[in-house]
């Protein structure tokens, strides 16, 4: 990723890199893209994935910090509700 690229990316907030992301698969699920162009639209939703993916992660480290009792962390972990 080029260093203009990647400083643009980091700018997103999470909520813009995932309508962002809704975008491309929105007019990838079209189906009226050019090969090229789907190709394209693919790697830029990698590369948005991968962004959201990192973002969450930094916020779980932080949540992780946040949590800690007597001095040690706490693991913060999310709990699926149950389904009935």
């Amino acid at each position: 990723m080029s260093n203009e690229k990647q400083s643009k990316d980091e700018e997103l907030s999470f909520e813009q890199a995932m309508q962002q992301l809704e975008e491309i698969v929105g007019k990838l699920e079209e189906g009226d893209v050019p090969l090229e162009k789907a190709i394209e639209y693919f790697q830029n939703g990698m590369e948005l994935s991968k962004l959201c993916h990192d973002k969450l992660q930094h916020v779980e480290k932080q949540m992780d910090y946040i949590l800690r009792e007597d001095g040690e962390l706490k693991p913060f972990e999310l709990q699926e509700e149950e389904k009935s």
